[in-house]
């Protein structure tokens, strides 16, 4: 009976261990995370593009555990590999893609827990673009080109992005 105690004493704190505090995520995402709006081109959308807004944080297998921990954290997100085609990439990813998620649990946190870097700028940006999709504005061409001028403000000025702004009409 005394070797259950101890291990179930191991196990309960090995849980709480890993049981995140708020301020601890907002340094962790300042450092490690990232909001960006992907742009796609898709001719079933009645723009020609579908707009992903997407909430990652990123960390090397051996850290994995935070990642999982984020998910509890938030109840929401999953975890995945982050290049799986890529045998010399061993990062994993959190991700929260769900605009009902952002709109609801990602957002109200880092408003209430605001970052600390420069990495503000692109959240209040990626809140206001999760918000006019909210509203449909994505849906319209003059509401989408809103949109990806603002998504491409965002994360070193679009300079990262894979086709230039003015290739998207």
């Amino acid at each position: 009976m005394s070797g259950e105690k101890v291990l179930s004493a191991d196990n309960q704190q090995g849980r709480l261990r890993y049981r995140l505090k708020p301020w601890y995520v907002t340094g962790f995402v300042d450092g490690e995370g990232s909001f960006h709006i992907a742009a796609y081109k898709d001719p079933r959308m009645t723009t020609g593009w579908k707009i992903i807004p997407e909430f990652h944080v990123s960390q090397r297998i051996s850290s994995r555990r935070v990642l999982d921990a984020l998910v509890s954290f938030f109840r929401c997100g999953y975890v995945k590999a982050n290049h799986p085609t890529n045998p010399r990439d061993s990062t994993y990813v959190y991700v929260v893609r769900d605009r009902n998620d952002l709109l609801t649990k990602i957002i109200p946190f880092f408003r209430a827990h605001a970052l600390c870097t420069e990495k503000v700028k692109d959240f209040q940006i990626f809140a206001e673009v999760v918000r006019m999709m909210s509203d449909n504005q994505h849906r319209r061409k003059d509401g989408l080109m809103k949109i990806i001028k603002l998504a491409y403000t965002m994360n070193g000025a679009g300079r990262y992005r894979k086709r230039p702004l003015d290739e998207i009409k």
